[in-house]
């Protein structure tokens, strides 16, 4: 799949991310990474280690064993990473459902 800009690449990344639990694990490994980047960045810079562990493991872990699919960020890394911090931003403020049925169910593409 060809984007061409970051709003078309967004209903491509929420259907890539159909489950609650993919969500929800892509939510906690944001939060880590976040929480670690705040801690190094205040206490020690050798924790900046866990920020890419946390935040990527965490959701690939979500794609291969809970959806079932390769994550978008394989294809597009930054639009992905993007996408990524406004599901959980959404998430936070309890809009995230209220997204997906806005963008509705589509047949899942490959992002490239």
């Amino acid at each position: 799949m060809n984007c061409r800009n970051l709003e078309e690449f967004w209903p491509v990344y929420v259907n890539h991310h159909s489950k609650r639990a993919t969500r929800r694990w892509h939510f906690i490994g944001t939060l880590c990474s976040i929480l670690c980047l705040i801690y190094s960045l205040l206490f020690t810079r050798w924790f900046l280690i866990f920020v890419p562990l946390f935040g990527y493991g965490l959701a690939w872990y979500s794609h291969f064993f809970v959806e079932g699919n390769t994550p978008a960020t394989f294809g597009h890394p930054i639009w992905s990473l993007l996408c990524d911090f406004r599901m959980f931003g959404l998430m936070l403020t309890g809009q995230m459902d209220r997204e997906i049925k806005r963008l509705g169910k589509r047949p899942v593409l490959q992002p490239y």
